[in-house]
This record gives C-alpha cells, structure tokens and sequence, in this order.
C-alpha cells in the first residue's frame, strides 16, 4: 500500500488515546533554524506509556516526554511554548545538545474535547484530503487548505498561532514503470513524496506490481505536460523505455518551474540527448538545470542500486535550501 505521511501515526495515537479516556499530550516543533535536529513541522504524540513520532531525538526529546508526561499527570491543560537552544554556552533555554541550531516547541495537552477535530485530521491524512490544522493559545482547529501560503506557518509573539497543510508537500513524478521506476517507488514511499508513475504501455507488469505510488496513469507521453502539475514542490525523473520517449517527454518538460527534472541514462545517452535538443532550440539555461545522469556516484549497476543513487540525489535537492540548488548541472556536480 502506498505510504502516509510520516505524522499519520501521530494523529493515530492521538484518536486511540483520546477515544478510549487516555490523556495525551502533542508536541510540535513550530520554528526551527540552523543545525536543529528537529525540524519545523516534526510532532509527537505522548500518553502515561506510549509515544509516537519524534521532535529530533536525543536527550532535548526525553526531556519533552518526561515534561510531557508530568503536565499530563498533574492534567495541566494550559499549553508550553519554549525555544531549544542546541549550544552549550547559551544563557537560557540549552536543550542539553550540540547542533548549533535551536528549535521551538509547544507542549498542549489534548482532551476529549479535542477528539473529533483528531479524528478529522487522521480522516485526512489517510484518505489525502486538502486541509490544514491550527494550534493557537484556544487549542487545535482543523481548517480548510487556504488561508496561508507555503506549508508551514508561523506566527510568534503573545498571540502566537502554528499552521500547517495536511499531507505530503511534495510530489515526485515518474515518468516510465519499468524496474528502476518500481524499485525508486518503494525506497521513496518511505520519504515522505506523494508518488505518481506514468507509462504509455498498455500492458507493463512491473507498474501493475507497483503498490507503493499513489497514483497510476497510462497516458501518451505526446501530451504529457498536462500530466504534470507545476509547482515549487514537483520533482520529475524521466525513465522511460529508452532515447526516443525521453526525448518527446523532455521536449515538453524542459524550462517548467519544478524543483527538480532529471533523466535517466548513460553519460552517452545523456550528452545526445542534450546535443539534440539544444540543436533544436532549447535554451542553453533549460538544458543546464536538466539533471543527467542521474543519482549520486556509487557505481550503481542494480535496479535497487540505481534507486538508491536517485533518492539520495533528491533527499539531497529536496534538504537544500532553494536558492543555494540554483546553477549549472557541471557546477552542481563540481561542487
């Protein structure tokens, strides 16, 4: 089955525990900056014996699950908002680690109050409902998907207010079903893309074996621009089943505003492919940010292999800030 966001069992928790009388508490990591090992959006679940996700680990995490669990005990409702500060000399707020960063948490306790609007969360998170949720001084809304752009959004201060979409923020597009599009589709099913693989093969047993995408199209790569939204948070690996469907899908997808295009092949195939397009007047620009060949160098020669090379080329894309992923492919590669 295709995976979930990574918060799902979160909110699972949260529902479990609230409808059968367990206090729970959630933390939520609503700023975070530098080396923190949490990071903006990153959320647990506590009760008396369980937890369920993680504010970035360590013993800055203990200290929220203890803290956590005491508030819950003494069944303190008012919610905590206090920066962690992961440097040793800082005056206040040490969160008792070293990553130079520092990371806001909020600790709010969850009554039964609160059940429905949980249950509404998880409801969307499994089912990839448009929506977002609100935590605020008043406690948890579930909301509507409009409102506020980006994913995340943060408002400090004594009227402070966390936002943040439900779901996966970013889309990873396969163009080709073949067994490394297959073999890509389980590593990434993990990391937290929504998947989609598209093929023009009418009969392709691997996509048919494909259970971990959460979408599935047979399309003709002739209009495949339409298939493909644009967007900040898109990310399209071309893998088709060989030169000339490459060559018809880039023709179409070079200079787009996704966050990342790349495809699949050998130096040779690759340098061809980007001989004969420039001669037909792409820009020099759209075939410099095209990615080719793609994944990292670990001489990869398996399908598994190869997937492995390609989702650590966009784990590594996708944790860059946006502005520093900017440049040539050869500087990119120099770098």
């Amino acid at each position: 089955m295709p995976a979930h966001s990574r918060d799902l069992p979160v909110w699972t928790l949260a529902a479990a525990s609230l409808g059968t009388g367990v206090p729970v508490a959630l933390l939520c990591v609503v700023r975070s900056e530098g080396s923190s090992p949490g990071r903006q959006g990153f959320k647990m679940a506590v009760t008396a014996s369980a937890v369920a996700g993680s504010i970035g680990g360590g013993i800055m995490e203990h200290k929220w699950v203890e803290l956590a669990r005491q508030r819950l005990q003494n069944a303190e409702i008012t919610p905590l908002l206090r920066p962690q500060i992961h440097r040793r000399e800082a005056a206040a707020d040490r969160s008792g680690m070293m990553c130079s960063g520092e990371q806001e948490v909020l600790l709010l306790p969850l009554t039964t109050l609160d059940l429905f609007t949980v249950t509404a969360i998880e409801q969307a998170l499994q089912t990839h409902m448009p929506s977002a949720f609100e935590l605020s001084a008043g406690g948890l809304r579930h909301t509507g998907p409009a409102g506020f752009s980006g994913f995340y959004d943060y408002t400090p201060g004594p009227s402070w207010r966390y936002r943040e979409r439900l779901g996966l923020r970013d889309q990873l597009t396969i163009v080709g079903g073949g067994h490394v599009s297959l073999a890509l589709s389980r590593v990434l099913a993990q990391l937290d893309f929504e998947l989609t693989v598209l093929d023009d093969r009418s009969d392709l047993p691997t996509l048919d074996a494909n259970t971990f995408a959460h979408h599935q199209r047979r399309i003709s790569y002739d209009n495949i621009r339409a298939e493909i939204p644009e967007n900040p948070h898109q990310y399209v690996v071309v893998m088709t089943v060989g030169y000339r469907s490459d060559a018809v899908v880039l023709r179409q997808l070079l200079g787009r505003p996704y966050r990342y295009l790349g495809v699949m092949g050998s130096a040779a195939k690759v340098a061809e492919l980007r001989r004969v397009l420039r001669e037909e007047g792409f820009a020099a620009e759209a075939l410099e940010r095209l990615r080719g060949p793609i994944g990292v160098a670990i001489n990869s020669r398996t399908p598994e292999e190869i997937a492995i090379s390609v989702a650590a080329e966009l784990i590594g894309v996708r944790n860059c800030h946006p502005e520093r992923s900017e440049g040539t492919y050869q500087e990119r590669k120099e770098q």
